[in-house]
């Protein structure tokens, strides 16, 4: 074998230029091209046939580099082994490792991404991201997918098991699912460390043990003329947009996530798409002068396009943490954005000549009673319209009295 390897000397691999292949042993070859360009090959048999294998240019593979990839081959092939096939299968190994190196945070957008068109709105996707961003990515966001452990998601959820055990529940529910597609694309191995039954059910208290059910915070309405006030000076995106929640009752879902074709400005008018609605209708929201107003002021400001009330990036929503961290920069962390529909239904009971059905489609409640719905033909649009009207100037009442009033018309 010694007579019949290492022919080529160095000086030879550096000046031959002649179109060809030149033997060096253990079946290298110096392969020129016409133009003169140099590579290296290996060449066996394998099952009676004839392969060849290449190896690199010269320019990046020297000539003692060539011979060991040249030993490696002949060792694989004394194995039962292609080098061709082995050096694909390296690379498919490669490629799966890589793979696996994908962070959390990409993976959850994938999913996201793979799951949008399958869910009920954009507003479920929107929940999802904000969850996410609140809890889990300041944890394992940047961490592989592969890495992530029982003691990582214990990490997320247990803190806020107790105060926020349905908030938590949901967390925990989602990163189970974004391991789980993790999982069946082969980006991670092994038990899901997110789940619940027979694993994080021996670590955490069941959720009907520590979930106490409470109603949002809610303001007195004796006091939202005040606090308008100190919302109104303030100029944050998030006040107005807390604002307007307000003058309109809406969810906070919805005003978030409202985009300029839903307003009819001329007519005073907010037709909320039925896929970004609790119960699944249409609804039209009449709009008071200072609500329109506001949104006015929203378009002068930021534009027409996309959402009315934009986040730190213009093409996406204010976050769903925004009215949270407005009321908290306000020292008014007692009360809840959602808690302002209460503060508005106590008002109409308790101030106002409205009657009850008024009150509920202004709230866009759905009706459980059969009978009642099949009597509640109209959407009693007129009747909302000097209801929000007298709803906003109650909110502009320096001090508001208990003078109820009547209805106008």
């Amino acid at each position: 074998m010694a007579r019949t390897a290492n022919k080529l000397t160095v000086r030879q691999v550096e000046t031959m230029t002649k179109p060809g292949k030149y033997a060096d042993g253990n079946g290298l070859y110096l392969q020129i091209a016409a133009g003169g360009s140099k590579s290296w090959l290996v060449r066996y048999m394998r099952d009676g046939k004839a392969r060849a294998m290449g190896l690199g240019p010269v320019a990046v593979v020297p000539l003692a580099m060539a011979r060991e990839k040249a030993l490696e081959a002949q060792r694989t092939i004394r194995e039962g082994m292609d080098p061709i096939e082995a050096r694909q299968a390296q690379k498919q190994e490669r490629a799966l490792a890589e793979a696996k190196a994908i962070t959390f945070r990409k993976a959850a957008e994938q999913y996201i991404a793979a799951h949008r068109s399958g869910w009920k709105n954009a507003k479920h996707a929107a929940q999802w991201t904000s969850t996410l961003e609140t809890y889990a990515y300041p944890v394992i966001g940047n961490l592989s997918i592969a890495a992530i452990d029982t003691g990582l998601v214990l990490k997320i959820v247990e803190p806020i098991w107790q105060s926020k055990t349905e908030t938590a529940t949901r967390v925990r529910s989602r990163i189970e699912n974004i391991l789980d597609w993790a999982t069946v694309r082969g980006y991670r191995q092994g038990d899901n460390p997110a789940r619940w039954r027979g694993h994080l059910e021996k670590s955490l208290p069941a959720r009907s043990k520590v979930r106490k059910v409470k109603h949002h915070a809610a303001l007195p309405y004796q006091e939202i003329a005040a606090f308008m006030v100190d919302l109104r000076a303030r100029e944050a995106v998030a006040a107005r947009a807390l604002e307007f929640a307000i003058l309109t009752a809406a969810r906070s879902g919805e005003v978030l996530n409202a985009s300029w074709s839903e307003f009819d400005l001329d007519e005073g008018v907010w037709t909320i798409p039925a896929d970004r609605m609790k119960a699944g209708t249409e609804h039209h929201v009449p709009l008071s002068a200072r609500a329109v107003q506001i949104i006015k002021q929203m378009g002068e400001d930021f534009g027409k396009e996309g959402f009315v009330f934009p986040g730190q990036k213009p093409e996406r929503p204010l976050s769903g943490m925004a009215f949270a961290m407005i009321l908290r920069r306000m020292n008014r962390a007692d009360i809840t954005a959602h808690g302002f529909r209460s503060t508005f239904r106590d008002w109409v009971a308790e101030q106002t000549a409205y009657a009850h059905d008024v009150a509920e489609m202004a709230l866009a409640h759905t009706v459980a009673n059969k009978v009642e719905a099949a009597y509640r033909r109209g959407n009693m649009f007129d009747k909302r319209k000097r209801l929000m009207t007298d709803w906003a100037d109650y909110c502009a009442i320096p001090k508001a009295d208990a003078t109820v009033i009547a209805i106008r018309g």
